[in-house]
């Protein structure tokens, strides 16, 4: 168990300014964790992450809520060579969930460092002039994170600084309409982007990053034993294939259509999570589908990162290339909607299968006691990971619309970000 004067594990607080923020998010530096996600609507809080009750918890019940890296999911273990813009180096994924299997990261991936908070987000270096300023302006309640993984470590060439920007964004526009007819209200969002560079001359490394959150938008309900289940959610996934898995759930470069399959969720007479669920659950890899305006790339050449360019911004915006929503999850009761924008080509959708109650502890606003051996039961969480996919430099063909291979070389960066939007829809039964 760690030291509970651990500072690393101290919450982060932030809020929208209001008396009553609608949007509230405690985050850890320990694994770049989002402990909390708390969501006021209808008069009812919501924590709408899964999770330990203690932040030190996290040590235990693994990525859950935490940053992955320095590569998201499942590699296969070996030694690896690699190029790009005429540079070599060698990869060597390291065996942690199974002797063939290199997961998260490896054995001690991004989750299980400290993160530095950045008291002054101008002292970021990977963040624009432009970017800081738009930051201070539509993101002032945020935090920039740093820390530098060195060369070999898990196995990966380079020695890469990353950065992270976590931030509130407040809620934008009037009521929409859902498709049944319905008004939802934009409560605001939470911003993630991750960037990275090499500091060293002549390398290239793999990189893909994700936060690894688990979303239950009934569970603050507590009516009763199934509102702890996610089959009532309703889930909206923009893709035509998911990834072709092994045994070892690595990939086999292959890309299988959706259509007819449950992981159709658009096909589904209700749409809900719960209807043609798989005997052991999701847990693939979906590739989204071409979008009408291709998103702002993974990687692009240090000498594009101009002090008047603004991803940030582009991130943020609602009708630019980077604004398509192409995932959504709803609660069952709650009327709270979540919706995904991102520039990145596909998400992994887990249901929390491999969960083991007594092993894990769950949240006192879930109903639980906080205490371990009251954990979460297998499907009681909606895993929604978007990165790019499994061993994308293994397998080309499986790379999707943007076709990018994962490779970050020298003089190049590394630029990934998700807007989750938070919605609440009106007429929605909730309970008191």
């Amino acid at each position: 168990m760690a030291d509970p004067s651990d500072p690393s594990f101290n919450p982060i607080l932030l809020t929208l300014p209001s008396f009553t923020p609608s949007l509230a998010l405690e985050v850890l530096p320990a694994g770049l964790t989002l402990h909390r996600l708390f969501v006021q609507a209808d008069g009812k809080t919501h924590d709408i992450l899964i999770g330990p009750e203690d932040p030190t918890g996290h040590i235990t019940q693994k990525y859950t809520n935490t940053i992955i890296g320095r590569y998201a999911n499942r590699l296969p273990v070996g030694s690896f060579a690699i190029e790009r813009n005429g540079i070599n180096s060698v990869v060597a994924p390291k065996p942690n969930e199974a002797p063939t299997v290199s997961l998260h990261g490896g054995p001690k991936g991004f989750d299980a460092y400290p993160w530095e908070p950045l008291p002054d987000p101008s002292a970021a270096e990977l963040f624009t002039p432009a970017e800081i300023a738009t930051v201070q302006t539509r993101l002032p309640t945020s935090i920039i994170f740093r820390r530098i993984s060195e060369d070999g470590e898990e196995g990966y060439p380079g020695r890469l600084l990353i950065e992270a920007l976590v931030g509130l964004a407040q809620p934008e526009g009037g009521p929409g309409q859902t498709a049944d007819g319905k008004k939802e209200w934009n409560l605001g969002s939470v911003l993630l982007v991750y960037r990275a560079k090499l500091l060293d001359e002549n390398k290239v490394t793999p990189i893909n990053l994700t936060q690894h959150w688990g979303f239950n938008l009934d569970a603050s309900l507590q009516d009763g034993p199934d509102s702890l289940s996610v089959k009532d959610h309703t889930i909206s996934i923009k893709a035509d294939h998911t990834i072709e898995l092994n045994a070892e759930g690595l990939s086999t470069g292959t890309l299988l259509p959706v259509t007819g399959t449950h992981h159709a969720h658009a096909e589904k007479a209700s749409g809900r999570i719960g209807e043609r669920f798989p005997e052991r659950g999701y847990d693939e890899f979906y590739v989204f589908s071409a979008r009408s305006a291709p998103p702002p790339p993974s990687i692009m050449p240090a000498s594009e990162l101009k002090p008047e360019l603004d991803l940030v911004g582009a991130a943020l915006s609602r009708d630019g290339p980077a604004a398509e929503e192409v995932a959504s999850l709803a609660g069952g009761k709650s009327g709270l909607r979540v919706g995904f924008a991102t520039n990145q080509p596909g998400v992994q959708f887990y249901s929390n299968n491999l969960s083991v109650p007594e092993k894990g502890a769950r949240k006192k606003i879930h109903g639980g006691s906080g205490a371990v051996g009251d954990g979460y039961p297998p499907g009681t969480a909606a895993f929604l990971e978007f990165h790019a996919p499994l061993a994308a430099w293994i397998h080309p063909q499986t790379r999707g619309p943007t076709g990018e291979d994962t490779l970050l070389a020298s003089g190049e960066v590394y630029n990934n970000f998700v807007r989750m939007d938070v919605w609440y829809r009106d007429g929605a039964a909730v309970s008191a």
